[in-house]
């Protein structure tokens, strides 16, 4: 029988020579086997807060998880900053496609705009809602997460195009209030009609990360600076997109990476962070939770494994840059 030092050093893989910061010679080492487990579509209003583009990265060069499709929605014409009303969905798609172009993703997936309106009833199907539909919709052998850190306004219109995807993925979404009252939460309150057919309307197997669990994740400005930035020229990019906050926004001493989660859930770990499941409560127009809603249920998220999620993203970035 072969020892546990002789399996590992088998199933290793040899890496390539990597030159390591501050050192003058090449190192190579074995690396621990990996494969994607998962399909993940990503989706997000990427011309907003700059912590989904955070999440895109990261997703993105998980070796656990096969980023298959990038899905950009709309912002809240109420908070929309110097971005035009009417263009959000594909300024979001532009700077998703910019970033990939950046990172040199050698199998880039595609990006697809969503529709330019929330709360309504959508006049046409947009394309991301179509490409939604073709992915869940295809024959593969891994199973799909579809991530949203966002309002859930692209899901729910795929969920309208093609009622049959809600048995072919699961949901992990950012957004809504601290259960079990809830309350104003910005992904929710940008589109509670999307929140209220994904939620009431499909059967979609939801994970929610609540407002109180997703504020867990913060990192402060300081290791933003110290920590990002110098990694390579696209740490260098994604620090940036910081650097410009709205005229309202008072930056304090931390930047909540609230979207970071969904990559914990879908490609690090769930078992590090904790969750009870609980029954799913109608949405009442000022985003409280209401009365409970028979035969559907929701996991919910309580606490989140913050430290595993960075100490994973800026592991990968660093390792990314020395390829």
């Amino acid at each position: 029988m072969p020892s546990r030092r002789s399996f590992v050093a088998s199933c290793g893989v040899m890496v390539g020579s990597a030159l390591l910061p501050g050192l003058g010679r090449a190192e190579t080492y074995r690396r621990i086997p990996q494969k994607a487990s998962a399909r993940v579509i990503v989706d997000n209003d990427f011309a907003g807060d700059p912590d989904g583009l955070v999440a895109l990265a990261h997703q993105l060069l998980s070796p656990r998880t096969h980023t298959v499709l990038v899905t950009a929605s709309a912002l809240d014409p109420k908070l929309l900053g110097d971005v035009p009303a009417g263009t959000t969905a594909a300024a979001g798609r532009a700077v998703a496609e910019e970033l990939i172009r950046r990172a040199g993703i050698a199998k880039a997936p595609p990006v697809m705009a969503g529709s330019e309106l929330l709360g309504a009833v959508q006049p046409e199907a947009s394309a991301a809602a179509r490409a939604i539909v073709a992915e869940a919709m295809r024959d593969d052998p891994l199973p799909l997460y579809f991530t949203c850190g966002g309002p859930l306004t692209n899901l729910a219109a795929a969920l309208r195009l093609e009622p049959k995807i809600a048995g072919r993925m699961t949901v992990i979404w950012i957004g809504g209030g601290a259960y079990p009252a809830g309350g104003w939460e910005y992904n929710l309150s940008a589109d509670i009609a999307a929140a209220q057919i994904v939620i009431e309307q499909s059967k979609v197997p939801l994970w929610q990360i609540p407002q109180d669990a997703y504020r867990q994740m913060q990192f402060s400005v300081a290791e933003l600076a110290e920590q990002l930035r110098p990694i390579s020229p696209f740490g260098e990019w994604l620090y940036d997109r910081f650097t410009t906050p709205p005229a309202f926004v008072d930056v304090g001493g931390s930047w909540p990476l609230g979207d970071s989660p969904t990559v914990l859930l879908s490609a690090i770990s769930q078992e590090s962070s904790t969750h009870v499941d609980l029954q799913a409560r109608r949405i009442k127009a000022d985003c409280t939770y209401g009365e409970e809603i028979a035969g559907r249920s929701l996991r919910v998220f309580r606490t989140l494994d913050a430290r595993l999620t960075f100490g994973d993203f800026f592991a990968l970035m660093r390792l990314h840059a020395r390829r």
